[in-house]
């Protein structure tokens, strides 16, 4: 992650140059290096997070990355208006902004120790990941969690490194993958960046004077409630906090549909919209907002984990980047009936969830794997094997609180 770092402040600086050097070129190179270190650490943090975090509280952890991301969203919204920073002469500088955060992590991140599960897994130091189990987790009896580790490390020296064409090979890796591809895309085809993206203009079509606040208050209503699912994601787990969000999320944007087609018949339905607006966002972190990021680290053991994070992260920056570019043509044919293909999209990710996404809270990442193989083992002597079900394996005697 520091070397990574290094892209951030690459890019920073070619955007925060470009004005200057009067190059359209810099500023297009900036987006691109700044766009490579984000698919490099969207794929990075969320499973460090996971290997350095207890059981009990790998979701709550989990859940702090989207946090981050959340809050970075609120204050760059914040510095980009005109009265602070969106002005012609400043935003070169709001762009150069990037460089900041790159900097303050990578003063820490020497503080920060490395992932025990990679020390003792790949490195075979037993004595380092325990004295930093230990100093994490604030205990002196880790000897649970060091031998599900060694379990793991002795089932991992039998196996060949996966690579990622393997990941969609093996019995063992397909329903895993399958999920994790499948989340990244109800996160991005939920609709959610369709809103952000061009949050203002759907403002405006939907009668606000000043539509730049009303989106700077879809930002306040993100952070919240990620916040809130920081807080209820260990307590409700992962699939149901899922399924609820997609569920509220499918409901808004049918609402937000009809209130644009009534909204010049009826006055008060400009309000009906922005409500939709603002509860469809707060769905959005109570489950698909947060929970895609880490749960793909949660699905796959230490040896496939780095393929798995980076297939999932490149479902993810795809579909990103396919919302983005495809969105306004099709509210420009559609008009006010586009939030409608994201409502079918909510309703097939809602019935996949149900039916294939199982439950991980409080399961260590040797039993969760353990089921995934079983279910493999069950699909090859039958050819046609059931969903996997964790519900029979026994979570972790482990109590935390949030």
């Amino acid at each position: 992650m520091l070397i990574v770092n290094l892209l951030a402040v690459a890019g920073g600086c070619l955007m925060g140059f470009c004005k200057i050097a009067k190059s359209v070129e810099m500023l297009i190179l900036g987006r691109l290096v700044i766009g490579l270190f984000c698919g490099l650490c969207t794929g990075f943090v969320p499973m460090y997070i996971g290997e350095v975090s207890p059981t009990a509280l790998r979701g709550a952890f989990g859940t702090l990355n989207q946090l981050g991301i959340v809050i970075g969203i609120l204050v760059a919204q914040i510095f980009g208006l005109k009265v602070i920073m969106g002005t012609e002469e400043l935003w070169p500088l709001l762009l150069g902004f990037t460089i900041i955060p790159a900097v303050l992590q990578s003063a820490a991140l020497p503080f920060c120790p490395e992932s025990p599960r990679f020390l003792l897994i790949n490195r075979r130091e037993e004595e380092s990941a325990k004295e930093i189990l230990q100093r994490l987790w604030g205990t002196q009896d880790v000897s649970q969690d060091i031998q599900e580790m060694k379990d793991e490390s002795a089932r991992m020296a039998q196996e060949k490194q996966p690579t990622v064409l393997e990941l969609f090979r093996s019995r063992s890796y397909q329903q895993p993958i399958m999920i994790s591809i499948m989340l990244q895309l109800s996160q991005q085809l939920s609709g959610i960046n369709a809103v952000f993206y061009y949050s203002t203009g759907i403002f405006e079509d939907a009668g606000v004077k000043e539509p730049i606040y009303a989106t700077i208050g879809a930002g306040v209503v993100n952070t919240i409630f990620t916040v809130v699912s920081l807080f209820l994601v260990e307590r409700a787990g992962r699939r149901t906090l899922h399924m609820i969000g997609l569920g509220g999320m499918a409901v808004c944007s049918i609402f937000m549909t009809i209130s644009l087609l009534l909204k010049d018949d009826y006055n008060w339905m400009s309000f009906v919209c922005i409500g939709a607006i603002l509860v469809f966002v707060a769905f959005f972190e109570i489950g698909p907002g947060p929970i895609p990021w880490f749960i793909v680290a949660e699905l796959f053991s230490q040896g496939p984990r780095p393929a798995a994070m980076a297939v999932a992260g490149c479902s993810n920056w795809t579909s990103n980047f396919l919302v983005g570019l495809l969105f306004p043509s099709a509210a420009f044919y559609l008009g006010a009936y586009v939030f409608i293909i994201f409502t079918g999209f909510l309703i097939i990710f809602l019935v996949f969830t149900f039916f294939k996404v199982p439950e991980t809270r409080g399961r260590t990442f040797e039993e969760i794997t353990r089921a995934f193989e079983g279910q493999a083992r069950e699909a090859n002597r039958a050819e046609k094997g059931p969903i996997v079900e964790m519900n029979s394996i026994q979570p972790v005697k482990e109590t935390a609180t949030v």
